[in-house]
């Protein structure tokens, strides 16, 4: 046995560890409980991590509350003790909260001896928070075996609970002879055991105590802070056609209101079970069956907010990302990765490529916060690869979540109030985006959502936050998110002859939210549609290659780390001769913008605002990321100019509009047309617009012009359309 000659008093430790119990076996392998405590107490005062440093006995007088504790510190100084804390955490984890209050009082003492006062200064309790190195095991193998063990688990809380309190020790009062008693509650969700008879011997005469007579007198019991969390597992490992599973986890003391919903956590606990209150009515008679829950000793946040970040690459993979962002082309490999499966569509590349690095988010002094998260765009034609970009974007980005845009609601993408079964009480549970904070939202068919559901995102896609004020609740939830979004025009493909206005169905205030929007046609020409099959072909004959696929997949993990390092590490601005050019460039776009308005007598479909100038701030500082440079050149604001000219511009003057101003001879053509189809028809007459174009190719006349003519005339509201298409005159 360990320790026999410490020279303390012997005693059995039976009553510790019951026979059968954690502590049963051989023992030569078993301390007590004694030599444990010393341990522990020997490890938080002289456990180094350099010379003459002492981490835990620092943190423990810095801040006397809690301790956080690195299973690898404790296994380099003891091999037994984590062993014993694995296998029976509910035994060894009050031990050495124990000894952290007792180092704690020791080392308190001296610090007040010194300053002249000799009375023992008061010290709390301790709680003890485990970390560890070591990967977590997946929700789902969590079984039997592993009841009162300690396990690691990843997930994101999709709820939080209100913070109960829990008692620690139950004071009871005897009805009859008032007797106190003092009951310890059981940890976690576990109650208290009060016995059912008072150990008060009766005097003679006197009428004895009849059963079941305690009271508890909540005032006089001791207690601590108490909240229920809900873990679902990471939407990357739920495996394909399950539905997410979810763990309950119960965390108290100093643990408490720290998570809120959405945030990514790795916890330690202990993985327990307790006896659910609903259960009775659910499984008659079956005594035996109880819920599993985890009692969390230990949290790790893995969001891109935290500081921990760097702490996950090895100094070898940042020598490679330096190196890699000094190279002359790095924008261009780092283009080239991206989906590379999807033939040329260079632009949409590199827009995709911005909204994965993402700008600076900045923080002002009067507390107002600039987002710097880039949103993305993209309506076109079927078959053009939308989707695609989407998918590809939802494996490469560190955190990302894909939804389509006619199966959410407004309540799933932002957050929703639920009523707990067992508890009745209201508890907010994340949506999309709140579940994405840090990462990318991916929308597909963007077009088919409705229109109030898409108004729910006005407000994360700009102050990127989520303000909740449903059934008593009041809050607000961080969602700092981009969104890249695809949608069709509402005729299903673009359509050259009608205005940007009516290819792009959505309202002005969400477009005016977008930094780049791209219009992706599919253009019949035979040169490009000959190298996209054969393009096309090469991919499906290469699939099978099992030798590329692991190289493939090596590349998307490249690029994903990469990602999670420049956004970590980089937070570039914007040069002093870079933000002059981007300022006089804006003012021109404007002017342009103005110019184009008078010119056609109408606005733009997409407007161009100071949140375009921020668009274009952002993409300079996204394109210096890549580079790992901390500042944005005049050469990042030129190709942030160019890449907001291809779409959003360019998107702002399509449609008719452009058709308009061809060439003179058109216009005189579609002149001829108009008085010929006047001709034609009566006011007031009927004819179907098939028969019309008939008649009018009949003529010699182009069908596409006569087309135009009949646009422009229903824009000045001279003809008007009918059900069935059948064409009026009004008066003109």
């Amino acid at each position: 046995m360990s320790g026999w000659d410490e020279g303390a008093v012997y005693y059995s430790d039976q009553a510790q560890f019951p026979r059968g119990g954690a502590g049963a076996g051989d023992p030569e392998t078993t301390a007590t409980r004694h030599s444990a405590l010393r341990k522990f107490k020997e490890f938080i005062r002289g456990f180094e991590s350099d010379k003459n440093v002492f981490p835990y006995r620092e943190s423990l007088v810095h801040n006397p509350t809690y301790l956080r504790v690195d299973m690898e510190d404790l296994h380099a100084f003891d091999a037994d003790l984590p062993a014993k804390l694995r296998s029976s955490p509910a035994d060894y984890l009050p031990l050495f909260e124990t000894a952290a209050a007792e180092v704690l009082v020791s080392l308190k003492s001296k610090v007040a001896g010194e300053t002249g006062e000799l009375e023992e200064p008061m010290t709390g309790e301790v709680q003890i928070l485990l970390t560890s190195k070591e990967d977590s095991v997946s929700m789902r193998s969590l079984g039997a075996q592993f009841i009162s063990k300690l396990v690691k688990i990843a997930g994101i809380t999709i709820a939080a609970s209100r913070t109960k309190a829990k008692a620690t020790y139950v004071t009871l009062l005897c009805k009859n002879c008032k007797n106190v008693k003092i009951v310890p509650c059981r940890p976690g969700l576990g109650g208290a055991i009060v016995p059912r008879s008072c150990d008060h011997i009766p005097q003679p005469g006197e009428e004895p105590c009849p059963i079941d007579p305690w009271i508890v007198v909540p005032d006089k019991s001791k207690y601590v802070d108490q909240q229920t969390l809900k873990l679902q597992e990471n939407p990357e490992d739920v495996p394909t056609g399950e539905l997410p599973r979810n763990m309950l986890l119960s965390v108290d003391r100093h643990l408490v209101q720290t998570i809120v919903p959405g945030t990514r956590l790795t916890i330690m606990g202990i993985y327990s079970i307790y006896q659910a209150a609903n259960s009775s009515t659910s499984h008659k008679g079956a005594v035996a069956v109880r819920q599993p829950y985890i009692r969390v000793v230990g949290i790790e946040e893995a969001n891109e907010a935290n500081s921990r970040g760097p702490a996950a690459f090895t100094s070898e993979d940042m020598e490679e990302f330096k190196k890699f962002a000094s190279e002359a082309d790095a924008y261009k490999r780092i283009c080239s990765k991206i989906a590379p499966s999807i033939y040329g569509h260079e632009d949409v590349k590199k827009a995709v490529a911005c909204l994965l690095f993402g700008g600076s988010r900045k923080n002002l002094p009067d507390g107002v916060k600039l987002r710097g998260d880039i949103n993305v765009l993209l309506l076109g034609d079927p078959s053009t690869a939308k989707s695609q970009f989407l998918k590809f974007v939802e494996k490469t980005a560190p955190v990302a979540v894909y939804t389509s845009g006619k199966g959410s609601s407004a309540a799933g993408l932002t957050a929703s109030v639920i009523r707990d079964s067992s508890t009745r009480e209201f508890y907010l549970e994340g949506g999309a985006m709140v579940l994405a904070d840090g990462g990318v939202v991916c929308i597909d068919e963007f077009d088919k959502m409705r229109a109030e559901d898409r108004v729910a995102i006005h407000e994360a896609m700009e102050q990127q936050t989520i303000s909740i004020a449903k059934a008593g609740i009041t809050t607000v939830l961080n969602s700092r998110t981009s969104v890249l979004a695809a949608a069709n025009p509402p005729s299903g493909r673009y359509d050259d002859l009608k205005t940007a206005q009516d290819n792009i169905d959505l309202q002005t205030t969400i477009l005016s939210r977008f930094d780049l929007i791209f219009i992706v046609k599919d253009i019949r020409m035979y040169s490009q549609d000959k190298i996209i099959a054969s393009h096309i072909i090469k991919v499906h004959a290469s699939a099978d290659a099992t030798s590329g696929d692991t190289r493939t997949s090596k590349e998307e993990n490249w690029l994903k780390r990469y990602i999670q390092y420049c956004r970590t590490e980089c937070h570039p601005r914007l040069s002093d001769s870079a933000s002059t050019m981007l300022q006089n460039n804006y003012v021109k776009i404007r002017q342009d913008m103005r110019q184009q308005a008078n010119e056609t007598g109408e606005a733009a479909a997409i407007p161009i605002t100071v949140r375009q100038l921020e668009a274009i701030v952002r993409l300079s500082e996204a394109l210096a990321k890549m580079r790992l440079s901390h500042v944005a050149t005049e050469e990042n604001v030129l190709e942030a100019i160019r890449l907001f000219n291809v779409s959003t511009m360019d998107a702002a003057r399509s449609g008719i509009n452009e058709h308009m101003n061809l060439t003179a001879e058109m216009a005189n053509e579609i002149k001829q047309a108009e008085t010929q189809i006047k001709r034609r028809m009566g006011i007031g007459s009927h004819i179907s617009e098939r028969r019309l174009i008939d008649d009018m190719t009949r003529m010699g006349m182009n069908e596409s012009i006569v087309r135009r003519a009949l646009l422009i005339m229903h824009q000045r509201d001279e003809v008007e359309y009918k059900r069935e298409r059948r064409i009026i005159v009004r008066k003109s």
